[in-house]
């Protein structure tokens, strides 16, 4: 106790004797000519620590604002090519600097800071540069914490990252990928003493990076530096835990660095819907996902899982590149799931209920291989295989009802199906680029192929009855299906870049795609004597295949400027879709012509501050079960059946965005527009008989659109060792759908208004406190029936608080409520949900024993309410509920040829 009094007099002492300052300025180059992103920061002479620091803006002027203790400070100032300027100033309240002129350095290097100590952040052409050991964290942090530091970069309760209203689609390790796709396995496991730099760019392909084209600016790619001293060694985790109702978890991660080596293992197993491996510090793999199911990203049901991975990447000579993983997982997954469905007719409505349990078994195995070859600086080939299998099997029971307006059961049905199934999947990528020179012109050639085979046998059961005014009808359909599908697809891409004066280019290209899928569904009915599967039923069964080629010649004009960025592509969609159906000896062959356009026009007000539209069109091609003309009974209630007479539908999209960040204030606000117009869209056309038995076949409609608008502001403030953070947002979404009831044709509004806030304090390893709410207003209108429209609000709020006090305990609790407007009699719309963690770290901070608790009230319930074109529909499903677990966690790393678990500690 007198331990914390001492903290806290200390740290009010502090207070009182620091003072506010304000410093401003203006950067110049040697002409007198204002420098724009120079980097500004002030630090304490004592111990070279970072007390604020700022970017100039266009006309080079900045302010630094703060507080400090002390009466000096260090003001240091870098830019790219240029001398550091370090002085000395007196702390005031409102100090004005004289112009400060940068001179040129020596010998310099295009793209590098040269400083005696790396400033805490550098904006280079294209890339946001932070340097790790400038933001303090908790010794054993990991990437995820230490970029909740940095400016202009939130990461929420999911491990999500934007970086300046931007997300970030990939997590790099020295360029390469860290273990596969999954941003996560990075953040939650890299430890930030090994990292040196966190580099922040425009989401670019391996084409885009080698050819110098801008990439997308709508997402980000982190690629994170290690520091020379820690690429060679190894860092690894263990976890293993046992709590109540039999819950388990198991996983390790392991990694090892040598240069341009990166070895890479893991391994997982649990019973608590955790991939294992986006590993939360607090609270480990149960995350904190208040309120959703983390698993796969499905909604309901309990997996116990098993996985197993491996990823290699290597470099030699500076000319060839190996990067490849492979991983195992086997998933027994368990789903209950209750829907309670209105369904909107033109004048009345009727009601069906469902109960439908689950069994799932499945193997799957996913492998990965890069491998690129550098000829020369000019010439670069790259080929891409991929290859995945899943063998599963599924049991699956349900049962079905429908009722009349005036709940009057009018059928019902009962269903079993024991199916095995077994899907594999090749893709290979290969591509040649050709530079010629250095000023952006390139000849690229690519070729990419995709086979998919998927086989399904299912013994199908139902029995279904029908209420009649002279008794019943009952039906019974007992089948074994035989069902296989294939898909090839083939597509070839020739672009030529040439340079008609610096920054302008022209772009021919030639695109071409192919397409061909099969499927081969044939039914047999049992017979009544022996119960064997010999009658074919042909009304059931198909033999059917579908074939599209598409071409898109195009050529555009492309500006690509430090401050202008035009690019415009034109051209012709041309799309030929050929339908035949094997067992009817039929066929159609249709040709279509649309207008290809990709144009874009971005604007780079000051280095964190943009405008952007983009326009483009597309045409989408309807899957083969929409264009089979057989009907699929798998469903007694809902008969389905496709349409080979269906077109491609045609999508235009209006994209605006503007973003702004100041680096002064810490502020940004982020706001964009989306407009999606499309024809043709492919929709369902559902008839309905007097036993209320469902008849869903496919057509085309225009007039579809789909729109939304959102803002976001946030603000970050510091003093000493205190943060404050903030965000406020806005989503707006507006749909506009056309489809059929009951085969009349009708239209539909959603609208959809959901404003957010978020806020963050917290004082440096002591305590971190996180309060959230977000509100949703939907409505829906229909001009069919409006009656039925629909309105209501959602409610969801959450406190995070996690404690780092006394020293060496972690104490974490994540509460949310849930509240839905509204939901059918028999499901509950509101829970609590509570996640509490507490964590010992002992042995050097290595180690750490931790309590948790998932669902503390349980409480945690899957209900959600859907709203579509012409129904309301209520479900709940089986999740994950309360259990309590302890478990144990050690670290173990050596780099640098030190003796292990030697860092930097308390």
């Amino acid at each position: 106790m007198k331990s914390i009094f001492t903290c806290l007099a200390l740290l009010f002492f502090n207070l009182i004797f620091s003072q506010n300052f304000k410093i401003s300025g203006v950067v110049l180059d040697e002409q007198g000519d204002p420098l724009e992103s120079a980097t500004v920061y002030v630090e304490r002479p004592a111990d070279s620590s970072l007390v604020t620091y700022s970017i100039s803006k266009k006309d080079g002027g900045f302010n630094l604002s703060g507080n400090a203790e002390v009466e000096k400070l260090n003001l240091i100032i870098s830019f790219s090519g240029y001398k550091p300027h370090q002085a000395i100033i007196q702390v005031k309240n409102e100090l004005d600097l004289d112009p400060i002129k940068m001179e040129i350095q020596d010998n310099q290097l295009e793209e590098v800071v040269l400083t005696a100590k790396s400033a805490p952040i550098a904006v280079k052409k294209d890339t946001l540069e932070f340097n790790a050991d400038s933001f303090t964290t908790r010794p054993d942090a990991n990437l995820e914490e230490l970029m909740k530091k940095l400016p202009g970069v939130e990461v929420d309760s999911d491990g999500n990252i934007t970086v300046n209203g931007k997300p970030v689609s990939r997590i790099l390790v020295n360029g390469e990928e860290f273990f596969g796709d999954d941003p996560k396995i990075a953040t939650k496991n890299l430890p930030k003493e090994i990292i040196n730099k966190i580099q922040v760019t425009n989401t670019k392909t391996q084409a885009e990076e080698f050819t110098g084209k801008p990439g997308d600016p709508d997402n980000k790619t982190v690629n994170i530096t290690i520091k020379e001293d820690k690429n060679k060694g190894y860092f690894a985790r263990a976890t293993a835990g046992g709590g109540t109702n039999e819950r388990y978890e198991l996983s390790t991660i392991a990694n090892y660095f040598k240069d341009d080596l990166r070895l890479s293992a893991l391994g997982s197993s649990n019973n608590i819907n955790s991939s294992g491996f986006s590993y939360d510090e607090v609270y480990g793999m149960m995350g904190r996902s208040a309120g959703r199911n983390v698993f796969g990203g499905n909604r309901g049901g309990i997996t116990k899982s098993e996985t197993a991975g491996l990823n290699f990447v290597n470099k030699w000579k500076d000319k060839y590149e190996v990067n490849g993983d492979y991983f195992f997982g086997r998933n027994n997954t368990e789903s209950r799931t209750r829907v309670s469905r209105e369904n909107i007719l033109p004048d009345s409505t009727y009601f069906t209920n469902s109960e439908q349990s689950q069994n799932l078994i499945n193997d799957s195995h996913r492998a990965n291989l890069r491998f690129e070859v550098e000829f020369d600086s000019l010439t670069r080939l790259s080929v891409r295989p991929r290859f995945d299998m899943n063998i599963g099997e599924s049991h699956r029971n349900s049962t079905a009802e429908s009722l009349n307006e005036n709940r009057e059961q009018i059928n019902a049905t009962e269903t079993q199906s024991d199916e095995e199934l077994e899907r594999t999947n090749f893709s290979n990528d290969i591509d040649f680029i050709k530079r010629f020179g250095g000023n952006g012109a390139f000849l690229r050639l690519e070729f990419s192929n995709w086979h998919r085979e998927q086989k399904n046998d299912n013994f199908f059961y139902s029995e279904s009855v029908f209420r009649e005014e002279g008794g019943e009808n009952i039906e019974i359909q007992d089948q074994y299906i035989d069902e296989d599908e294939k898909e090839n697809s083939y597509s070839f891409e020739a672009s030529n870049r040439s340079v008609l004066v610096t920054d302008f280019f022209l772009d021919i290209s030639y695109d071409f795609d192919y397409s061909n899928s099969t499927n081969k569904r044939y039914v047999y009915e049992a017979e009544q004597t022996s119960g064997n599967y010999n009658i074919l039923n042909n009304t059931l069964s198909n033999d059917f295949e579908t074939t599209s080629r598409r071409h898109t010649p195009n050529i555009g004009l492309n500006y690509e400027g430090e401050i202008w960025r035009v690019q415009t592509e034109i051209g012709l969609l041309y799309t030929e879709l050929l339908n035949t159906d094997y067992l009817q000896d039929n066929s159609l062959d249709n040709s279509y012509n649309n207008l290809y356009v990709e144009a874009e026009v971005r604007y780079e007000i000051e280095r964190s501050k943009s405008l952007s539209f983009e326009y483009e069109t597309d045409v989408d091609i309807p899957s083969i079960r929409q264009l089979q003309p057989v009907e699929d009974r798998t469903n007694p209630l809902n008969i389905v059946v496709g349409n080979p007479g269906l077109e491609p539908s045609y999508r235009q999209s209006f994209d605006f965005n503007y973003r702004n960040f100041d680096f002064e204030t810490r502020t940004g606000i982020f706001t964009w527009a989306n407009l999606n117009l499309t024809d043709d869209r492919v929709v369902s056309v559902t008839t309905l008989n007097e036993d209320l038995v469902r008849t869903t076949t496919f057509t085309n409609v225009d007039g579809t659109v789909n729109a939304s608008v959102g803002v976001f502001y946030n603000k970050q403030t510091k003093k000493e060792e205190q943060e404050f953070r903030y965000r406020m947002g806005l989503r707006a979404n507006f749909d506009k759908n056309v489809g059929f009831t009951n085969g009349e044709k009708y239209e539909a509004y959603r609208y959809r208004v959901s404003p957010s806030v978020r806020f963050t304090y917290a004082i440096e390893e002591l305590i971190e406190i996180n309060p959230n709410y977000n509100l949703t207003y939907n409505e829906t209108r229909y001009d069919i029936n409006p009656d039925r429209n629909e309105n209501f609000i959602d409610h969801r709020a959450g406190l995070e608080v996690t404690s780092f006090w006394p020293e060496n305990v972690i104490f974490g609790n994540d509460i949310s409520f849930n509240y839905f407007g509204i939901a059918s009699p028999g499901f509950k719309n509101s829970s609590w949900f509570w996640n509490m963690s507490l964590g010992y770290q002992f042995m050097e901070d290595d180690a750490t024993v931790k309590l948790k608790v998932y669902d503390l009230l349980d409480q945690n319930i899957d209900t959600r309410r859907d709203i579509g074109d012409d129904f309301i529909q209520d479900t709940s499903s089986l999740i994950l509920t309360r259990y309590a677990m302890l478990s144990f966690t050690y670290k173990l790393d050596k780099f640098g040829g030190g003796p292990p678990n030697r860092r930097g500690r308390r």
